[in-house]
């Protein structure tokens, strides 16, 4: 870890307020761990031994119903502490975590965070902006899954990973790490079937092309026309 610079870190949310030594002294205790594209970092469940923070990739956020259906309800990007249970008075995790793409993170005991949010206040200000953050995106899926028709959840979903993860080809969007059209469909609440018709439907009009669990938005603004948004 003493490769690891701290001005790497410094411009990251939970960094972003405190002292080039604070850093320092936070990631002498981390741990830097890689994972492949699919890994499940961990479960739904699982005691929270230990929190992370994602350096580069892109975690997908799974939960399963209890009829056993998987449920999609966000995704969060690289500069984000994720697992962090203990920040909710939790001792297990409450959701799964899977690399949606090759991950690189730091990770931490879970009886640090108590001494991390009392002693770096940064730390603690930073974190609990995004945790708000984080639930106001929670909030806006719910509306979607409450008042929008499947079509526009469809393409709102699509247009939040494009301006999320996306990287610009042009005037298209292409979304920045692999996903399924049945990952489509558990982030909007509806079935394979009916992602699998809108996009194809799409596609033959040019709004997003895709191939190989990838997905690339070729007309933004049509796009953004269907997704309902004002």
């Amino acid at each position: 870890m003493a490769k690891l610079d701290e001005s790497l870190l410094a411009g990251l949310p939970p960094f972003s307020r405190l002292s080039r030594p604070q850093i320092r002294e936070i990631l002498d205790l981390a741990m830097p761990r890689r994972f492949e594209e699919g890994t499940t970092v961990f479960h739904d469940g699982d005691p929270a031994e230990r929190f992370f923070l994602l350096l580069d990739g892109i975690i997908r956020v799974v939960r399963t119903t209890p009829d056993g259906a998987q449920v999609i309800p966000l995704h969060i990007p690289a500069g984000q502490l994720f697992g962090i249970a203990p920040a909710f008075g939790r001792d297990t995790y409450p959701a799964t975590a899977v690399a949606a793409a090759e991950i690189v993170a730091l990770s931490w005991p879970s009886h640090c965070w108590g001494g991390f949010v009392s002693r770096y206040d940064g730390f603690a200000t930073e974190t609990w902006k995004t945790i708000g953050e984080r639930m106001g995106e929670l909030h806006a899926r719910i509306a979607d899954l409450a008042t929008k028709a499947v079509e526009q959840r469809v393409a709102s979903a699509l247009l939040h990973l494009a301006n999320q993860s996306g990287t610009r080809v042009g005037n298209a969007i292409e979304i920045g790490f692999p996903i399924t059209r049945a990952e489509v469909a558990e982030m909007t609440g509806t079935t394979l079937h009916t992602v699998s018709r809108l996009l194809s439907a799409w596609e033959k009009d040019g709004i997003v092309s895709s191939a190989r669990k990838q997905i690339t938005v070729t007309e933004p603004h049509r796009l953004f026309l269907l997704s309902g948004a004002s």
